[in-house]
């Protein structure tokens, strides 16, 4: 056990380094955007929301570059996972979240095309540099049209987070982006450090850990986000934060491991990870359509309810019984 004792405090000094330089390096980059004279909403759109994604880029980059690529492909899946089951799950246990019919339309489809494409590149049993290539390389057409939709289409929600942007000189905002990145790069070389020492000492794969652990403690800032949108009555953005997270870990943290150490990928990650995801993304966009179904036919605002958050829960806890084999190394 006290063989374990350095791994485990680095794996959580890790985690913590992340979430912290990660709302650093998000403060720092949006205070700057504000002084070039970038509006609050492109701002929210792009810099906040790709930047709440970070701790979980620089693991999977930090992974790829440590002959770990695995544990970046387990940690994009099981975040995403984990967003839907615990995040979501908590947050609707929390608070019983109003939906709009554009949940449906827009991000929920967009979300299952680019899933069904991720779950493509992952069926051979190869991550390769061009198809992750391409998959990152979407997010740019996609964030455009995002930003031209939204400068015409805004939420009183979105518009509450653009308030919040911080407003600092310039100099105090490359301070905090050049600290904020710091912390993240070293954080994120502690965390894989730790996960491969956890996962050689326990006799499990790295892929195993990075859908457990990693990804639960690189999801933490979606979880807080997620929890306190909701309790202030900011809907939108905590469901949004879980449907904009997903992409980008599909779109970014995913490939990125993918462009810089193609790599051969275990059978399981397909048939029982990429699966698991597929059921629980299928699984969210039916409880809206169907919230929104009813909705129409009682003439009453469509709401995910509590009970819909505890199956979300219980899916998640569903997963990690079939994952358990793998955990115990059975």
């Amino acid at each position: 056990m006290s063989a374990m004792l350095i791994p485990i405090l680095g794996l959580m000094i890790g985690v913590l380094g992340l979430l912290w330089g990660a709302d650093r390096f998000v403060e720092g980059s949006a205070g700057a955007a504000r002084n070039f004279g970038i509006s609050p909403l492109i701002i929210g759109l792009t810099v906040v929301s790709i930047g709440t994604s970070a701790p979980e880029v620089l693991v999977s980059i930090n992974a790829a570059l440590s002959s770990a690529a695995e544990l970046a492909v387990g940690n994009a899946l099981g975040s995403n996972m984990a967003n839907i089951g615990l995040v979501l799950g908590a947050t609707l246990l929390i608070a019983p979240t109003p939906v709009q019919k554009h949940l449906l339309t827009q991000e929920g489809l967009v979300l299952l095309v680019i899933t069904a494409i991720a779950g493509f590149c992952l069926y051979d049993g190869y991550l390769g540099r061009v198809e992750s290539a391409i998959l990152a390389g979407l997010i740019f057409p996609l964030v455009y049209i995002a930003v031209k939709y939204k400068k015409t289409h805004i939420s009183p929600e979105e518009v509450a987070v653009g308030e919040d942007i911080p407003d600092i000189t310039m100099g105090a905002a490359m301070l905090w982006f050049i600290i904020g990145l710091a912390v993240l790069l070293a954080s994120a070389e502690v965390t894989v450090w730790s996960a491969k020492i956890i996962a050689q000492s326990m006799g499990v794969s790295e892929l195993v850990v990075g859908l457990t652990v990693v990804a639960i403690g690189t999801s933490l800032p979606e979880l807080a986000a997620s929890v306190v949108s909701a309790m202030r009555g900011h809907h939108d953005i905590a469901i949004g934060n879980v449907f904009g997270s997903n992409l980008f870990n599909l779109m970014l943290v995913m490939p990125a491991a993918g462009i810089i150490a193609p790599m051969a990928i275990s059978p399981e990650v397909f048939s029982r990870d990429f699966i698991s995801l597929a059921i629980m993304t299928l699984l969210l966009i039916a409880m809206v359509a169907l919230a929104l179904n009813k909705a129409a036919r009682n003439g009453l605002p469509a709401v995910l309810s509590r009970y819909l958050g505890a199956i979300l829960i219980a899916g998640y806890i569903g997963y990690y019984v079939v994952l358990w084999p793998a955990i115990v190394g059975t």
